[in-house]
C-alpha cells in the first residue's frame, strides 16, 4: 500500500509505502488507539453516570448515612438514660414503698387492729371480669414517666397522711400511758373514799386525801401509768411509801406497803407492780392508801380510776 502527502508544508508530494509490516504495524496501533479511547470513554461515563449515581450523590448518602448513624447513636444513649434514671425512681418509689409499709404495720399495731384486717406483708386482692387487652406503643413512655409522677405524689400524701396519723397515735398512746387510770390493785376493794370521813384512829371527822383499797397483806400494788420513781421509802404517817412522778404535772403515791419493789429513779410502766400490800404506817390493817396529785395539789382519785382504758 502506497499513501501519498501533500500540502503547503510539505513542498513536494510524499510517498510512504505501507505494505508489508509496516503496514500491519501502523494498524495494530491505530487499533490499539481507538480502543484505548473507547474504554477510557466508557470507564468515565459509567463512572458519572453508572446506575443513575453520580460521585456527588453518592457522597451526600454516605453523609446522609453518618448522619442517621449519629442520631441513631445519641437516641440509643438517650434512651439508655431514660432507662437509667427511671430504674433510680423506681428504685426510690420501692424503698418509699416499703417504709409505708412499715409505718402501716406499726399503725396497726398501735390501733390494736385485728390480725389479717390490714396485713401489710401480703398482695391485697384485686378482681375484675376479662376485657380485651390494652396494647401499649413506644409513645407510652412518655405516659409511664408522667404516671410515675403521679404515682409518687400519691406517695408524698400518703407517707404525710400517716405519718401525722402516727404521730397522733403516738401522741395519744403515751398521754394513755402517763396519764393515771385504772385501778393500782389487782385484787380488793375499795374501803374509804376521798373527802370527810371518820378518822378511824380519833374517831373525829377529819378529811381522807386519797382512796384505800382493803385487801390481804402481800397483794400486788401497780402502778397505773409509766413514770419514774421519786420515793421509796418509809414516811410519817404513810409507813412505806412509793411516789411515782408521771409528767404533765401528775404524780401518784402508794402507801402502808409490806415491801416496796421499786428504787428512787427506776422507770416503771403501767401494770408493773412497784410494792406488796401491808400495814406499815397509820393503818388499821392490810391495805393500800393511793393518792393523785396534780400539778402538787391531792385531787380525788376516783375520777382517775374511772377513766381506766383497761
Amino acid at each position: 500500500m502506497n499513501v501519498v502527502i501533500f500540502g503547503k508544508g510539505f513542498g513536494n508530494l510524499r510517498r510512504i509505502d505501507l505494505s508489508g509490516r509496516a503496514a500491519a504495524a501502523l494498524g495494530a496501533l491505530f487499533a490499539g488507539v481507538i480502543g484505548a479511547l473507547t474504554f477510557g470513554a466508557g470507564y468515565w461515563y459509567s463512572a458519572q453516570t453508572g446506575s443513575g449515581v453520580s460521585f456527588s450523590e453518592a457522597e451526600n448518602l454516605a453523609s446522609e448515612l453518618d448522619n442517621r448513624r449519629t442520631e441513631i447513636a445519641q437516641t440509643r444513649q438517650q434512651t439508655e438514660d431514660t432507662l437509667d434514671a427511671l430504674a433510680i425512681r423506681i428504685g426510690q418509689m420501692n424503698a418509699r414503698v416499703i417504709r409505708l409499709d412499715a409505718l402501716g404495720r406499726r399503725l396497726t399495731e398501735m390501733a390494736d387492729l385485728e390480725d389479717g384486717e390490714f396485713d401489710f406483708d401480703s398482695v391485697p386482692g384485686i378482681g375484675g371480669p376479662e376485657e380485651e387487652p390494652y396494647i401499649a406503643g413506644s409513645a407510652e413512655v412518655p405516659e409511664l414517666i408522667n404516671a410515675m409522677a403521679d404515682l409518687n405524689q400519691q406517695l408524698n400524701n400518703h407517707e404525710a397522711q400517716l405519718g401525722a396519723l402516727g404521730s397522733l397515735m403516738a401522741d395519744q398512746n403515751l398521754t394513755e400511758r402517763v396519764y393515771p387510770q385504772g385501778r393500782p390493785v389487782r385484787s380488793g376493794w375499795m374501803s374509804s373514799y376521798f373527802g370527810r370521813r371518820t378518822d378511824p384512829f380519833t374517831g373525829k371527822p377529819a378529811n381522807h386525801r386519797g382512796v384505800d383499797f382493803a385487801g390481804k397483806k402481800g397483794d400486788d400494788i401497780i402502778a397505773v401509768a409509766d413514770g419514774v420513781v421519786t420515793w421509796s421509802a418509809h414516811r410519817y404517817g404513810f409507813g412505806m411509801l412509793v411516789e411515782i412522778n408521771h409528767g404533765s404535772g401528775y404524780t401518784t403515791r402508794y402507801a402502808h406497803n409490806m415491801e416496796n419493789l421499786v428504787q428512787v429513779g427506776d422507770e416503771v410502766k403501767k401494770g408493773q407492780t412497784v410494792a406488796l400490800m401491808g400495814d406499815t404506817g397509820r393503818a388499821t390493817g392490810p391495805n393500800l392508801h393511793f393518792e393523785v396529785l396534780q400539778d402538787g395539789q391531792r385531787v380525788n382519785p376516783v375520777t382517775f380510776i374511772r377513766r381506766s382504758a383497761d
